[in-house]
């Protein structure tokens, strides 16, 4: 006696995704706790980054070989996460990968661990792809690329 279920009472089942652990006691200040309490709250999405799924973020980014890939990956991290990278020139000069500003936008729910986690993974795909980091620089101008070329007389 077994039921055949149709497919369009299988679409309208909620599916329960996984949410992040708590952290340890002390060791983070990502205030969890007042998103458990709105969990459909478009802010509450960030707490789908598991431990699992923010490994597999990680190996992606580590495997971004240009800089569209990078703005789609942050892209996608915004729009499923409810998560923002900024990625920018330091305000002196950029010797290295290190004169890059990367950070993720604080937010209730993002661990401390994982705005430290991103940003070293980025900066190490950054170090292993120069391409990247001088079409971010020229994104930002820094080149030159978008100044009209000087006419001599």
């Amino acid at each position: 006696m077994s039921q055949v279920v149709s497919s369009e009472s299988m679409q309208s089942v909620p599916v329960a995704r996984p949410l992040r652990k708590e952290c340890p006691p002390g060791a983070c200040d990502c205030q969890r706790e007042a998103l458990l309490e709105c969990l459909h709250a478009p802010e509450a999405r960030v707490l789908w980054l598991t431990r699992e799924e923010e490994k597999r973020l990680i190996e992606r980014i580590t495997r971004v070989s240009t800089y569209d890939e990078l703005l789609h990956v942050g892209s996608l991290m915004r729009k499923n996460l409810g998560i923002h990278l900024h990625i920018s020139p330091g305000a002196n000069e950029v010797r290295t990968v290190r004169g890059l500003q990367i950070h993720l936008a604080e937010q209730p729910g993002l661990c401390r661990k994982t705005r430290d986690t991103i940003p070293a993974a980025i900066r190490k795909c950054l170090e292993n792809n120069p391409t990247i980091v001088y079409a971010l620089l020229d994104a930002h101008d820094l080149l030159g690329a978008a100044s009209p070329p000087s006419e001599s007389a």
